[in-house]
């Protein structure tokens, strides 16, 4: 089972997505409206990969990114964000993020997304 948390002060721009991911069996989603409530959440529960909106009530999403790291390391995190490829990589640098989301990312970006994860788990768990 895969245990992902969309982060977004409201539904809307991420809804698309989150109707994609929760049509897998083996994924269950959380939601968060703010960076505090993920951190809380995270901080105790086993989190595969958080999709963080761009903008949230109390930070950005790459903000929140840099904080996870602290919390813990191996979550993967997704963002949206309007940057340039090029800005965006220089602006995420070291916080582990996997993947740049457009503003309304849906069912591909699902896709692409899960299929990554499922990639990295599998590597580091030796490919059992």
């Amino acid at each position: 089972m895969l245990l992902l948390m969309v982060v977004s002060p409201g539904n809307d721009s991420l809804s698309d997505l989150a109707l994609a991911l929760v049509k897998y069996d083996d994924v269950r989603l959380l939601w968060a409206e703010s960076a505090k409530k993920a951190l809380d959440i995270a901080s105790v529960k086993a989190i595969d990969l958080i999709i963080t909106d761009e903008r949230l009530r109390d930070s950005t999403g790459l903000e929140l990114a840099a904080r996870l790291l602290r919390v813990n390391p191996m979550i993967n995190c997704a963002s949206v964000s309007r940057l340039s490829p090029e800005s965006f990589h220089e602006a995420s640098e070291g916080l582990g993020i996997m993947a740049q989301l457009p503003t309304h990312p849906g069912k591909e970006h699902a896709e692409s997304l899960l299929h990554r994860l499922r990639q990295i788990k599998n590597l580091t768990s030796g490919g059992n």
